[in-house]
């Protein structure tokens, strides 16, 4: 198995990467401490001029170097080089991270283990096995993390903000325009309401529809104005989480 191993502690990476290969089940092709360099190595691999090994599957860290976390390191390797194989460790329990986890997709075809004080081969071995099969193994405590956090934001949209992207959403549902808002907020450049917005639509699941803003901007109004996340297949209806857990339609003409 030719792995890929991200993790920013140098220390950790090097027991790992040794541990691992003493197995002789894993050549460690590349290691690295950042998303970024990941996924660059990732697409270098794949080009027949280089020598670099495409890996099989990827061991990576939650928390890395770099402005990308692991869940979305994994998201943007995932984007190029659809069902790689990826196992997660992590001791990180901050929710932002299960929202990342939730909302990636990454139930499928990944694999996700708690990282305690020490990680040995034995524990990851199984894991890369089954996410190179195809199959995924999610934590229990994992899982039941990521549906608290889950629960939290259907109940809440605003928490899963920053305070200062928690204003521009009042402001946007009610009816504001980006002058109008960077004026309010004291703002000199309205191109920063534009980045915030990006923020918002991204956080609540809008981002699809980022290609037609105003798409954007009015369902991002009926989130705020219904105070619960409301989610929009392909043909404009929308729906909302029950208490089950399961979609029902929102309202029930639907909100378009």
């Amino acid at each position: 198995m030719q792995l890929l191993l991200v993790e920013d502690n140098p220390r950790l990476r090097q027991a790992l990467k040794g541990g691992l290969q003493i197995t002789g089940e894993v050549e460690v092709v590349h290691d690295c401490e950042s998303g970024e360099a990941a996924l660059a190595y990732c697409l270098s691999s794949a080009n027949a001029e280089t020598s670099s090994v495409h890996p099989t599957a990827t061991l990576m860290d939650v928390q890395l170097a770099g402005k990308m976390n692991g869940i979305q390191a994994a998201v943007a390797i995932r984007r190029e080089f659809p069902r790689h194989p990826i196992v997660f460790y992590s001791i990180q329990d901050d929710d932002a991270y299960y929202r990342d986890f939730r909302r990636s997709g990454i139930l499928s075809h990944y694999a996700y283990v708690r990282k305690s004080n020490y990680l040995l081969p034995q524990m990851i071995l199984p894991l890369l096995r089954d996410a190179v099969a195809g199959r995924s193994f999610i934590d229990p405590d994992i899982e039941a993390r990521v549906q608290e956090v889950r629960q939290k934001d259907e109940n809440d949209p605003m928490a899963m903000l920053e305070p200062n992207e928690q204003v521009v959403a009042r402001l946007l549902a009610q009816g504001l325009t980006n002058e109008q808002i960077a004026a309010r907020m004291g703002f000199q450049d309205k191109r920063t309401i534009s980045r915030t917005n990006g923020q918002i639509y991204a956080a609540w699941g809008l981002d699809a529809t980022t290609t037609d803003e105003k798409v954007a901007r009015t369902r991002a109004a009926l989130i705020v104005i219904a105070g619960r996340i409301i989610s929009w297949d392909d043909e404009g209806q929308s729906y909302v989480m029950n208490d089950r857990g399961g979609w029902e339609k929102y309202p029930e003409n639907g909100a378009q």
